[in-house]
């Protein structure tokens, strides 16, 4: 969701007795298309955020201080040189435009003062953020520089006048209802409102214009020929509301999440949206407040998913080596079975020494070693004598029995490495945020997976104390405490360091996934069947076998788990066990996900 021009209005009207009368302490461009510029006034200090990327722009007061490079772009030395020291006298929204001017009042190089300004144009990926000398009109410098190449309608260069982004051609406000029909009615009758109202009508984003529809009482996909007097009128109350009366809103912002347990949200308004009824909505303490969330949330999403697809191609890649490996070792144990009948061969041409003479192809015997005697016609090699073909024989074969010898363990190492990174994909796919992946890249460091210069800071953090994140904590119908690993290390800290022996653990079978742990008393054999059940659809759910039916899962009290010397972390064997099928309900996964522990999605802010 962008920033549209109806709330960037509602959070200029916050921001505005914040900022005016502030002095500019500093200024700093931790990213390149990104400034903060750090305020301080009597008694507070602000970080007002500036951004005019083409995913993100946006503007908001933020607490969120970002590390700054060695050197400081130009653009930033550029701010600092005019603007650091100097006095915010006002911020303005140009018209409906989502174009925001902030004033600064310093000293020029000649010791006078003047008036300077910085223009912020969120307009996706045509955003820019301007330094503008209103006296002379002409551009000091820009975060994003380009020439008439780039643009035919003006020039973002030092020394160039400064021309305001091209004018949309779009309706303003309408203060009276028949002109409003009437621009509506020019747009293809047989096109969908929501469209008519972003086309034709300034200050209106697709969100907005979702809104009024939906306050109109009229379902999104309403096409503009199916709407009656009725319907338009209730069309333009809409759109008065948020526009024409947009001063006398009564704001109160709110987050909207696709349930309670996401912590994604997935947009923000000023006030509540009729047409996000079906979400989790959150409101918060203000528009800034909101619309700071939502970009960290969203810019902390970004960052988690880049490195959760950089630790699975690091997996993938190793999978896919151990996968080859596998199929050539299945390869050469299956023809070297094969080689086992030679023994065969050399038995009978053993006990038939007495039929064989020099210069024989082939010869055919009776197979002592089948019931019904059928003859076998066995290859011989002319050039050698019936004894040398024997033993030709018993050496093929004594050469394919130590073939599987030497290359069985070899399979099983490979098909036991093949799931062990299997397990690790499970985790990386179902880890909830850079706390849980960063435990597994320390993993991947401990199993070598990766090397070079991470070797080295893992070994410098060794004498740090050892963090990690807590396991997922849930509660059974019943209240029962149910305890799931996050990722493998986690499993092996659930298992080996403080579940008790007397604890029920459980696994899915044969499929990669958490450990759940059933805390017991002393001398409680097993839980509640409402709490197995539980831990059993938990155990499905963390697991590969996720969105499966009738899944075995085995349990067990933990003194029947072992780990065998040189596993992999994760890894266990057992052979005392009960099983279940189990088809975890969708109500039941809910209800149990619901039950967790949660930390304050504030504390993030």
């Amino acid at each position: 969701m962008a920033l549209d021009s109806i709330t960037l209005y509602h959070l200029i009207q916050e921001l505005k007795p914040l900022l005016l009368g502030t002095r500019i302490d500093k200024i700093q461009q931790p990213e390149k298309e990104e400034v903060h510029i750090l305020l301080r006034s009597a008694g507070r200090n602000l970080r007002l955020l500036l951004n005019a990327g083409s995913t993100s722009p946006r503007i908001h007061i933020t607490n969120e201080n970002k590390k700054n490079p060695v050197s400081p772009p130009m653009f930033c030395m550029i701010l600092r040189k005019h603007l650091e020291s100097g006095k915010i006298i006002n911020i303005v929204q140009v018209g409906l435009e989502r174009v925001v001017t902030i004033t600064v009042q310093n000293y020029n190089e000649r010791g006078d003062l003047q008036d300077y300004h910085l223009h912020l144009e969120i307009m996706g990926k045509h955003s820019n953020l301007i330094l503008v000398d209103p006296q002379a009109g002409t551009i000091l410098d820009g975060i994003r520089r380009y020439s008439h190449l780039v643009s035919r309608h003006r020039e973002v260069l030092p020394g160039r006048p400064y021309i305001a982004p091209p004018p949309q051609n779009k309706a303003d406000l309408v203060q009276h209802e028949e002109q409003f029909v009437s621009i509506l009615l020019q747009y293809p009758l047989e096109k969908k409102i929501s469209d008519a109202l972003v086309s034709l009508f300034n200050g209106i984003s697709p969100e907005l214009a979702g809104e009024i529809i939906a306050r109109a009482g009229l379902s999104q996909d309403t096409v503009l020929d199916f709407c009656g007097e009725i319907d338009l009128n209730r069309i333009y109350q809409a759109y008065s509301y948020f526009l024409i009366q947009k001063d006398r809103v009564s704001v109160k912002p709110c987050l909207y999440f696709p349930s309670r347990r996401e912590t994604l949200p997935v947009a923000f308004s000023f006030v509540a949206y009729e047409q996000f009824s079906g979400l989790s909505a959150v409101e918060t303490g203000s528009l800034n407040e909101a619309v700071c969330l939502f970009y960290l949330k969203k810019t902390q999403h970004g960052h988690t998913e880049a490195k959760r697809g950089s630790l699975r191609k690091v997996v993938n890649d190793h999978y896919g080596h151990q996968n080859k490996k596998n199929t050539i070792y299945q390869d050469t144990i299956t023809k070297a079975n094969k080689g086992l009948g030679y023994q065969k061969f050399g038995e009978l041409l053993t006990a038939n020494l007495y039929l064989l003479s020099p210069g024989l192809k082939e010869i055919t015997v009776e197979d002592y070693t089948d019931p019904d005697y059928r003859p076998l016609t066995i290859p011989l090699d002319p050039a050698i004598s019936g004894i040398e073909n024997a033993k030709r024989y018993f050496k093929l074969y004594n050469k394919s029995k130590s073939t599987i010898r030497n290359t069985q363990p070899l399979l099983e190492t490979a098909s036991e490495e093949m799931d062990y990174l299997q397990s690790l994909l499970v985790s990386i796919d179902q880890a909830a945020g850079n706390e849980e992946l960063n435990e597994i890249h320390q993993e991947l460091i401990d199993q070598g997976y990766i090397t070079g210069k991470h070797d080295r800071k893992a070994s410098a953090k060794k004498k740090e104390p050892d963090k990690h994140s807590m396991p997922h904590l849930y509660c059974s119908k019943t209240g029962k405490a149910i305890i799931v690993g996050r990722n493998n290390r986690q499993n092996d800290r659930m298992t080996w360091r403080e579940a008790k022996p007397s604890d029920l653990w459980l696994h899915v079978k044969k499929i990669p996934g958490s450990h759940v742990i059933i805390p017991l008393a002393e001398d409680q054999e097993f839980p509640d069947d409402e709490t197995l059940l539980d831990a059993a659809a938990l155990a499905v759910y963390f697991s590969q076998a996720r969105g499966s039916s009738q899944v075995p899962v085995d349990y067990t009290h933990v003194k029947q788990i072992k780990k065998p010397r040189g596993a992999k972390p994760g890894m266990v064997v057992y052979e005392q066990n009960w099983s279940l099928l189990i088809t975890p309900g969708e109500d039941t996964v809910e209800r149990l996900l619901g039950t967790e522990r949660e930390q304050s999605w504030q504390n993030n802010l």
